[in-house]
């Protein structure tokens, strides 16, 4: 066992979020008498609309294929899980981390990235759309549950992680990275900025490795389920062989079920102590005495160890191919994405089929905001609304259902 491991009992490190030194809100809030800034965080989004809509939507198989596959609510769990188990293990702020976590998802299409791509090129010409964004615009505006505000009013660290949780957005001069920011980031950056060219604290940093760690995980459990993995091609796969070939020795001729849970248990477990173990060594390294530290390290310090890197890279590569791609997967996402297409261009065409709460004032709008109303509109829904709302609008019973 690695010394100086927390296990939920021990003061925050030096390098952790303190909610005491947070800096604050958009819309100034005296702080509770009963919860720290980032548990209040933590409760705003669990008690959100946005929340409650990922139980109805698409991971990667629909939810009409099946019961008991993941959907993006119960993957946010996943994740919120094993990002309070790496913090945890830091002596981070558990809070925050299963924060970041929770409403990391928040800003995802019905249909899952077949949505996501749909919406994307229906807003071509005003500034595509991107899910991390749609999240933002969702806590920092489209939820209307209090009197003083429109959004969530999250705290500085609950938003820069949802924001930089997958590393800096921008060069210290401003200029986006890899593509360009998107607008609805920049947008609320000049309002409340959030330092798009450092990094994210530690907390923002575990709930992005919890990402990645629960749906290599359970997507196979999902794709195995389906029919669509098999054991057999799974042994000759990065990471999964190994531990396959282990359970084989150490459980000869295991029921299939069993089996499947066993993978996925050991695949989270190897996943996380290397994470523990590679963060260790960068911790020690860096020797961080503060949060601003980390976020000034030019790297990020959360990580896999260089081998689980192209492990998990490779297994990815596997996934897009054996599973992401399988024709029948792509059949029923490209019957979404159609699906989404035509959801935009009628609403655009005819903005009385939204809602009267959606299409008040729409005439009023400019193009971009018409387009980018209606994208808030379709990236709302569930699956279930989005295909009751396609049978409704075309008279056709879908293909979805």
């Amino acid at each position: 066992m690695l010394e100086g491991l927390g296990f939920g009992y021990q003061p925050r490190a030096s390098f952790a979020c303190d909610p005491k030194d947070t800096r604050g809100r958009l819309y100034p809030q005296s702080e509770s008498p009963t919860r720290t800034a980032f548990q209040r965080d933590r409760d705003r989004i669990i008690h959100s609309t946005a929340f409650r809509r990922l139980k109805h939507k698409t991971q990667v198989f629909i939810s009409h294929e099946g019961d008991h596959y993941r959907t993006r609510l119960t993957h946010t769990i996943e994740v919120s899980q094993i990002a309070r188990s790496i913090a945890r293990a830091f002596r981070l702020d558990e809070d925050l981390a299963e924060a970041i976590a929770l409403v990391h998802d928040f800003g995802h299409t019905p249909f899952g990235h077949a949505g996501e791509r749909a919406l994307d090129a229906c807003m071509k010409d005003c500034g595509g759309f991107d899910h991390n964004a749609q999240s933002l615009r969702i806590v920092t505006k489209l939820e209307r549950r209090y009197a003083e505000f429109d959004g969530l009013n999250l705290s500085w660290e609950s938003l820069e992680g949802l924001v930089k949780h997958n590393g800096p957005l921008a060069t210290f001069a401003g200029a986006g990275l890899s593509h360009p920011i998107p607008q609805p980031i920049l947008d609320f950056n000049a309002l409340f900025p959030l330092d798009l060219h450092t990094h994210a604290s530690l907390e923002a940093q575990a709930a992005a490795l919890a990402d990645d760690i629960a749906y290599d995980t359970h997507d196979i459990d999902d794709g195995l389920r389906a029919g669509i993995l098999e054991f057999d091609a799974l042994r000759a796969a990065p990471l999964t062989g190994d531990i396959i070939a282990g359970i084989d020795r150490q459980y000869p001729n295991l029921e299939r079920a069993r089996m499947i849970a066993e993978l996925g248990r050991q695949q989270i477990t190897m996943m996380v102590e290397d994470v523990i173990g590679e963060t260790s060594s960068r911790l020690e390294a860096l020797n961080p005495a503060s949060a601003s530290d980390v976020r000034n390290a030019g790297h990020a310090i959360v990580a896999f160890s260089p081998e689980m890197t192209e492990t998990e890279k490779a297994l990815k590569a596997y996934l897009y191919k054996s599973l992401y791609r399988h024709p029948e997967v792509m059949a029923t996402m490209d019957t979404a994405a159609l699906l989404v297409t035509e959801l935009f261009e009628r609403y655009i065409s005819d903005p009385l089929a939204m809602p009267e709460d959606w299409h008040t004032g729409f005439e009023r709008l400019s193009t971009t905001q018409k387009k980018r109303h209606v994208a808030d509109f379709i990236a709302g829904m569930t699956d279930q609304f989005a295909i009751r709302e396609h049978e409704r609008l075309f008279d056709r019973k879908s293909e979805l259902r």
